[in-house]
């Protein structure tokens, strides 16, 4: 497997690794119905939660970015130092949000937007 789709792998595993960290040891988690259990939490598995959210919501821009990129044949190394960058950014991302640093949490996601379209205007 080639590095990009190796980081497309990764990149699509970050909300589920934010999760895995709302539900890990949590107290009655109910995994037949986990999404009124979720919907109940508070605190930092909340916050994990709501990242887990964002994450999904991010991933269809990062794919259309990097299927572009690559279909304008931006050369390969490029395209994948920025989806690394974008990775690292959305993993400092899920820390920020669920230690509830909101303002750092927040320009952390406008770096990964502005990576984003730095891979679609490579």
């Amino acid at each position: 497997m080639g590095l990009i789709p190796g980081l497309m792998i990764v990149a699509a595993a970050l909300p589920y690794a934010a999760a895995m960290a709302a539900k890990a040891g949590g107290r009655q988690f109910d995994n037949n119905n986990p999404r009124p259990w979720l919907a109940a939490q508070q605190g930092w598995r909340a916050r994990a939660n709501a990242a887990q959210t964002n994450l999904f919501e991010g991933l269809p821009f990062f794919y259309a970015a990097v299927l572009y990129a690559l279909y304008v044949q931006v050369p390969a190394t490029h395209i994948a130092t920025l989806m690394g960058v974008w990775i690292f950014l959305r993993i400092l991302f899920i820390l920020a949000y669920i230690l509830g640093r909101g303002t750092l949490r927040s320009i952390i996601w406008g770096a990964s937007l502005l990576v984003n379209i730095a891979i679609v205007l490579s």
